[in-house]
């Protein structure tokens, strides 16, 4: 079965599958976005990912005609349909269709797309030695700019283009910081240090995305008798610590090894990173089936 999509209702491939283009996302970036995991024919923390996405409908004040429950069954339905037992669900949300910034003027009926495909953002040996990263020039948004628990499309422009500055690096991971000068996340996940058997991660005040899988990191390392610190950390953290990893609903948990050349602890994936990686893959076998 190739990738599917379901957009506004009907069900495309999706080398097939079309949006409008007054689409109000594709002219201004004005649009919520979710990805989601399946793993054996479970789909991973969708409860949350949904709740996320309808917090920030509600505050971008989009006029939704689908409900939440409702949206959660078309997911359900077109995983079915999908029949792949492993894969990354894309759901976008977009305020609705129509020329100019002012939503007053257009059709504010949300287009909802949801797609059902593969999508890997490391090479697997990665996961096994790990990912050297660079500090990139390009900082965060500002969180009195844009309330950084949105997770819209338009903001991840800047991420995009730190993106590329790792890329012209050779880096597997780019690390972004906030306009202060603190820590904020990677690129496209969250970032956690290991230091003297403590997990420190950025303060959500940093200006980072609230991620699902670095809670569920957080929520798995507190159970297990991990101490896990939320607060601000600079590049000196980075530099001294005795390990580092990323997590992010694309990425999983993957081990973070050296930055701009120096490596992290011994430049090796550390004991807490696997121990960390294998809490999250066994929590992986819970989900929503569909």
């Amino acid at each position: 079965m190739p990738p599917l999509v379901w957009f506004n209702g009907e069900l495309q491939e999706l080398d097939k599958a079309v949006i409008p283009a007054g689409d109000h996302a594709h002219l201004y970036g004005d649009g919520l976005f979710e990805g989601i995991r399946i793993y054996n024919r479970k789909v991973f923390k969708l409860d949350e990912h949904l709740t996320r996405l309808y917090d920030g409908a509600r505050y971008l004040h989009f006029e939704m005609k689908v409900s939440q429950s409702e949206l959660r069954d078309i997911v359900l339905d077109t995983c079915r349909k999908a029949g792949q037992d492993n894969g990354y669900i894309r759901i976008n949300v977009t305020r609705g269709t129509g020329l100019g910034l002012d939503p007053k003027n257009i059709s504010r009926t949300p287009n909802i797309m949801v797609m059902v495909n593969k999508l890997a953002l490391y090479p697997p040996e990665a996961y096994d030695t790990g990912l050297t990263t660079i500090l990139c020039s390009t900082r965060v948004f500002p969180a009195q700019c844009l309330d950084p628990r949105l997770k819209t499309i338009g903001r991840y422009v800047a991420n995009i283009y730190a993106k590329t500055e790792a890329n012209r690096q050779g880096a597997g991971e780019g690390l972004m910081l906030n306009t202060e000068g603190y820590l904020a996340e990677a690129t496209g996940d969250n970032v956690f240090l290991v230091r003297r058997g403590v997990l420190h991660t950025p303060h959500p005040s940093c200006g980072i995305l609230g991620g699902i899988t670095r809670q569920t990191v957080i929520d798995l390392a507190r159970k297990n008798g991990i101490e896990v610190r939320e607060e601000y950390l600079t590049i000196y953290d980075v530099s001294s610590a005795d390990e580092a990893f990323l997590t992010g609903t694309a990425a999983e948990v993957i081990p973070m090894v050296a930055l701009d050349g120096r490596p992290i602890g011994c430049g090796t994936p550390g004991k807490m990173t696997q121990e960390i990686i294998a809490m999250f893959r066994e929590q992986t076998a819970e989900g929503t089936e569909f």
